[in-house]
């Protein structure tokens, strides 16, 4: 099969049941990018890697796709769905809004004894079942660690894991892992066991939540690795003499004088205050079949529930597996157990989508339907949609007269027609500078309508003209003949054909909505009320997308997010000022930088060119308090030294 052939099912599977948007992580090899769930509604993480860029990683990619296939556990992250490609590999995996346990500590500096327990028995939970299940972690660190919605830790990364088939008595012999988690006798060469190595990594995480910093740390390897092969550390004066305890007990040099797993589970320092050792086996595990769950998917599927358990149970880890498992993540967190219908798809009109194409230096924003919370309002509309909320034509059908496209309205897909003359006419040549267009037959670009009128009082700041009603969505555009250039009125000329086609289904759905106001329940009218407003407020980003005179470049002024983990505040009010405080101390940091807008793109190299650090700092608007905000995140290299180097940068700006 042709490769590109195959990269495109592969994308085109993954814009089928998910909607996909923007950028909220990326490291060497990989980005991850917040998306939704269709037929559940739940928000995912998808990480997305190339095959090419991982090299000699793949296979470590591989066997953490084998053993989160077989992980089952609340402190550990859930693998939904894996789809590989000859190029690509897409995991979608469960969403942790709350970040890295690594930008907590950064964030609190330090953890009060009483919180530390709280993360800390969630940790010997997570690594209790792990041990159970014949795997040892190996790679045991705060950045592996992230905070839910419900601030608990879900445990990640098990690229370095191991499952030895002797089982966990059996010695293994690759060193690996972070050097200043990494066991004595990691560094010393010997055969080690697994678990008796994590609990010294788990010891040298539970000093970083109490104190703030590493106990064995320095700039130089060598001598990094004669401390942790010593042992000695000191102790902060506010450590508990139960604290000092129990991490002299899990950093002992020795492993065989090493507190194990099960001896941490009841350990006094563990229990102390919840008179209670750690419940560590599986709330939910794989063998169990939750009846709700495989009821509404029967329902939807149009299949026996015989039939619907037998395939969840083959546990391939494709959209059945994904579906299930998103159902009893909702039921667990008291939500409803309901799919959302499949949208309803017109005859042969949709086309393979574009493969995902991403690189260093670029974040594609892939804009959906979700009402994204404020920390991810992205003020530059400047986006080429093609993925989602708009379809258009398959190849075999690009002669054809009339195009078939479909735009979201609440309930699925409607239909819209449009002529392939209206089609030439927004891919001529003059209108290259509103929007990037590809060299094939292109759909109409439409950016997709959200679910919910949520946001509807903020467009009408900036929209005057919202559209609403049919008779009106021509006068929105007529009334303000001079608000284009010349080379914009052909793409308006598009939106009007668009919206005379869209009249009819419009009314149509607004006599649907009045007939049900009527026979159906309060739901019905909601929804009813959600779809309305979404192809209105869907027109008028059309018109705002294809308009000349609303392009904007950059953005008028620094995002505006909610105060997070990774967020420094400052004391001032003034973004361009300390923007600019900043980027007069970089050089004086040796750190190079590219700037767009209010973020920067920041790199350390070593002595011959190798890039040894790389992270972003990006100056924000906090909604409460206002105050300037400098959001920080580390792409590459070691976390304890980029976490001294932005300290060091923010407080010598003196912000």
């Amino acid at each position: 099969m042709p490769v590109e052939r195959t990269e495109n099912r592969g994308a085109d599977e993954l814009h089928r049941y998910y909607e996909v948007y923007e950028t909220i992580g990326s490291g060497g090899f990989a980005k991850v990018k917040l998306g939704r769930h269709i037929a559940t509604g739940e928000k995912v993480a998808i990480k997305i890697m190339n095959k090419k860029d991982l090299g000699d990683d793949l296979p470590r990619v591989k066997v953490e796709i084998e053993a989160m296939k077989n992980l089952s556990h609340q402190h550990v992250c859930r693998l939904y769905q894996v789809i590989e490609t000859s190029t690509q590999i897409f995991m979608v995996l469960e969403y942790c809004p709350g970040g890295e346990l690594f930008d907590y500590i950064i964030a609190k500096d330090r953890l009060s004894e009483e919180e530390t327990r709280v993360f800390f028995r969630q940790i010997v939970s997570a690594m209790a079942y792990v041990h159970s299940q014949g795997y040892a972690h190996r790679d045991l660190k705060p950045e592996n660690l992230l905070i839910d919605e419900d601030h608990n830790l879900k445990l990640i990364d098990f690229g370095l894991c191991a499952k030895p088939k002797g089982g966990l008595g059996y010695e293994l012999m690759t060193c690996c892992g972070s050097p200043a988690y990494a066991a004595p006798e990691l560094i010393q060469g010997k055969a080690y066991i697994g678990s008796e190595a994590d609990v010294w990594s788990m010891g040298v995480l539970l000093f970083a939540l109490l104190c703030g910093y590493l106990p064995f740390d320095d700039d130089n390897c060598m001598v990094l690795y004669r401390k942790i092969m010593r042992g000695n550390y000191d102790n902060p004066r506010w450590l508990s003499p139960g604290s000092i305890l129990i991490l002299n007990q899990m950093m002992q040099v020795d492993p065989k004088r090493r507190l194990s797993v099960r001896q941490l589970l009841d350990h006094p320092w563990v229990v102390k205050d919840y008179n209670s050792p750690v419940e560590w086996h599986s709330r939910q595990p794989l063998g169990h079949i939750d009846e709700d769950s495989i009821t509404e998917m029967a329902v939807n599927m149009k299949r026996s529930r015989e039939s619907t358990t037998a395939l969840v149970k083959e546990w391939r880890y494709d959209h059945t597996t994904a579906t299930y498992l998103l159902l009893l993540s909702k039921k667990q967190r008291g939500k409803p157990v309901r799919l959302h219908p499949e949208p309803a798809v017109c005859e042969d009109s949709c086309s393979p989508l574009d493969i995902l194409h991403f690189s260093e230096d670029e974040d594609a924003v892939i804009v959906g339907s979700l009402d994204l919370s404020s920390e991810y309002i992205d003020d530059c509309p400047w986006i080429s949609v093609t993925q989602q909320g708009f379809r258009g034509q398959p190849d075999g059908l690009t002669n054809n007269k009339n195009v078939v496209c479909e735009i979201w309205d609440g309930y699925g897909f409607c239909c819209v027609f449009c002529s392939k003359k209206d089609r030439d006419q927004e891919q001529t040549s003059e209108n290259k500078e509103n929007i990037v267009v590809q060299e094939k037959e292109v759909e109409i670009f439409a950016l997709p309508l959200p679910r919910t009128p949520a946001s509807s009082k903020k467009n009408a700041r900036h929209n005057k003209n919202v559209l609403t009603t049919p008779n009106q969505n021509a006068n929105a555009i007529n009334s303000k003949p001079n608000a284009v250039t010349p080379k914009g009125k052909k793409n308006l000329l598009v939106i009007q054909q668009m919206i005379e086609r869209l009249n009819q289904t419009m009314c149509f759905h607004r006599s649907r909505s009045l007939d049900m106001a009527g026979t159906g329940d309060s739901g019905k009218k909601k929804r009813g009320g959600k779809m309305f407003g979404s192809l209105e407020r869907g027109l008028d980003k059309v018109i705002t997308m294809l308009t000349p005179s609303k392009r904007r470049g950059l953005r008028d002024g620094p995002r505006k997010i909610k105060a997070q983990y990774n967020v420094t505040l400052t004391s001032q009010t003034n973004p361009d000022q300390v923007l600019n405080q900043i980027l007069s101390i970089l050089p004086e940091k040796n750190v190079d930088f590219t700037q767009k807008g209010y973020t920067l793109k920041c790199q350390t190299c070593g002595d011959f060119g190798k890039v040894t650090m790389a992270f972003e700092l990006e100056v924000c608007m906090l909604q409460r308090p206002e105050v300037v905000g400098v959001r920080r995140q580390r792409l590459k290299g070691d976390a304890w030294v980029y976490k001294h180097l932005v300290e060091d940068i923010l407080s010598t700006s003196s912000i």
